[in-house]
């Protein structure tokens, strides 16, 4: 039964034990609001430097509104989901153009927050709570973990019925008074704590009397996920097109690159070389630099041919630059990777 000791336990678990992160140092909702887009799908250890650049290059949201798109996927290369970049900063804009907020400087209630594009009710109530106190639960991954521990749940979390199920226990769990509190230690717990794979941390979890999962001898069974969708493979062939010119005795390297225009399929507004996409695997022209990179429901396979030319070719939808403004572009980690590759033989 959860009780007031429970609470003591997880409060006193966390002042001891939690990480120190800039955003738990701060009640700003707009640096709030960045943290937790950032986090999604990444973890700390990569999401902190992503954060300290945004915060330092647009330290209010005001600031990211006036920014140009391009600059803002720029900033957020490397850590996918790109969708989450391009609606940070619609959301940016709609608070600002709004007007509404003025006086906090970012929305103050869970309606609020929840209107915002790419903000759903983990991220809401997230901000609601850090930024504000108000009673509203967070729920990522380690909390869904944590709690069917602590109550045995069987039921798959992902579901639509899993979610109902969870959300209605959690809303039963949350210390509504401290709903700041109990939101970033019970997260902080899972991620730390209650992990998924438990080891020895059943044997001397603070929380144990309380829990279920541990009673039951089910804690390492939990939590259940519904069968992961089948993985969709595609093969891209790369022309990474290369011309050399000597101008003044200095010797510069121009390249085609073109932006990603289809919305419905992966890095949109993204730069990469001319790319095409065959059915099946190629097996013609084979090249030395070919990638594997996996994205949450596809798998790529990917060969990048390098065309040494003296004159560019006319492919349509390109753009001409130097070799050395590609960092200018906000680039595919597919492409990134390649780049690593192919800048030890490309001359300098």
């Amino acid at each position: 039964m959860i009780n007031s000791l429970f609470y003591n336990r997880l409060y006193e678990w966390y002042e001891m034990n939690h990480r120190v992160l800039p955003w738990r140092e701060t009640e700003d909702a707009y640096r709030i609001w960045l943290s937790e887009v950032i986090l999604q799908q990444t973890r700390v250890a990569q999401g902190m430097e992503y954060y300290m650049r945004f915060v330092a290059r647009w330290p209010k949201v005001e600031d990211l509104a006036a920014a140009d798109e391009a600059d803002v996927l720029r900033e957020w290369q490397g850590l996918g989901y790109y969708s989450r970049a391009r609606n940070l900063h619609k959301a940016a804009q709609m608070v600002v153009e709004s007007g509404k907020w003025k006086a906090e400087g970012f929305p103050n209630t869970f309606e609020a927050l929840r209107a915002l594009p790419g903000v759903g009710d983990y991220t809401a109530g997230a901000i609601a709570s850090f930024a504000y106190n108000l009673p509203y639960p967070a729920v990522d991954g380690n909390v869904y973990r944590v709690v069917a521990r602590l109550l045995d749940i069987d039921e798959a979390f992902d579901t639509t019925a899993g979610k109902k199920l969870f959300h209605k226990h959690i809303e039963t769990l949350l210390d509504r008074e401290h709903a700041r509190m109990f939101n970033s230690a019970i997260m902080e717990f899972g991620a730390l704590h209650c992990t998924p794979v438990l080891g020895d941390n059943c044997t001397v979890c603070p929380l144990q009397e309380f829990c279920l999962g541990y009673a039951h001898g089910t804690a390492s069974l939990l939590p259940v996920r519904k069968p992961r969708p089948k993985v969709r493979d595609r093969w891209f062939t790369y022309h990474v097109y290369v011309q050399s010119d000597d101008v003044q005795g200095t010797k510069d390297i121009y390249t085609l690159i073109r932006r990603r225009e289809n919305p419905k399929d992966i890095w949109y507004h993204l730069y990469e070389f001319p790319c095409e996409e065959h059915p099946s695997p190629v097996t013609c022209n084979p090249s030395p630099l070919t990638f594997t990179h996996t994205l949450s429901h596809q798998k790529l396979h990917a060969r990048f041919l390098i065309h040494r030319v003296q004159k560019m070719p006319s492919v349509e939808g390109t753009l001409t630059i130097p070799w050395s403004a590609l960092d200018d572009y906000a680039l595919s980690r597919l492409t990134l990777r390649a780049l690593d590759t192919m800048q030890l033989s490309l001359p300098n």
